[in-house]
């Protein structure tokens, strides 16, 4: 129970932890019922910022969830230009982060990060599918050992104005590896080679550096699913 609770804490959440605390102290002396909602303040931000550990499945091939969230859609669209992975449509998995979910986002495959391109944008509603085009963004792309490439993408949102990301290009990854997260609710992108089916459904919750997204060396088709 105490592991459930007790999880550690991103560094990038840590200034904000000391805001939330400081200001909720001066809210206790100077008005003590204040001091209640500050508590609960500070409670929210030592929980948006958590890390928890991960267990990631370590087979060649998988491609794993880079966020926490709902699978929001399924569907082929071109990779961001910047990635320079051509313009056919390839098949793109959303995954779209609120802000109860954990924000820390992780590699999806083994490789090396072959691109990496941060472009200005919109703050739209981060479910929305032109978000993916209008909407600020932090490109990346990885290349497996066999030469597959792998186009993955931190959104900001609506709410979510601050994308981190530590990779850069030439850094070698495992999958599950963290690379970096967004603030306060957005969504990840991942893009697929051809003739690669996701193996998740829209709907679906996704777990960051556990759920497996596709397989690479997998043939099957792309999977249905219905709430029951």
């Amino acid at each position: 129970m105490l592991k459930t609770v007790l999880v550690p804490i991103h560094p990038a959440g840590r200034p904000f932890i000391a805001i939330f605390a400081i200001l909720t102290a001066a809210m206790t002396w100077w008005i003590a019922p204040l001091g209640f909602i500050g508590f609960v303040l500070t409670a929210w931000c030592i929980y948006f910022f958590r890390d928890p550990p991960r267990i990631t499945p370590t087979r060649d091939g998988l491609v794993i969830s880079p966020a926490d969230g709902v699978v929001r859609s399924i569907e082929h669209a071109p990779p961001p230009e910047e990635l320079e992975m051509g313009t056919a449509p390839l098949t793109r998995v959303a995954v779209f982060m609120n802000v109860f979910n954990v924000h820390v986002n992780r590699v999806p495959v083994d490789g090396t990060i072959t691109g990496a391109a941060y472009r200005p944008g919109k703050f739209l509603n981060a479910s929305l599918d032109k978000a993916s085009i209008d909407n600020e963004r932090q490109s990346l792309k990885v290349t497996t050992a066999d030469g597959a490439d792998i186009g993955f993408v931190q959104i900001a949102g609506l709410i979510a104005r601050r994308i981190l990301c530590q990779a850069k290009v030439g850094d070698a990854y495992k999958a599950g590896q963290r690379f970096g997260m967004i603030r306060f609710g957005s969504r990840v992108d991942v893009y697929l080679p051809n003739g690669v089916e996701p193996l998740v459904c829209v709907g679906q919750l996704a777990v960051a550096g556990e759920t497996v997204l596709a397989d690479l060396k997998n043939q099957e088709a792309a999977r249905a699913g219905e709430l029951r």
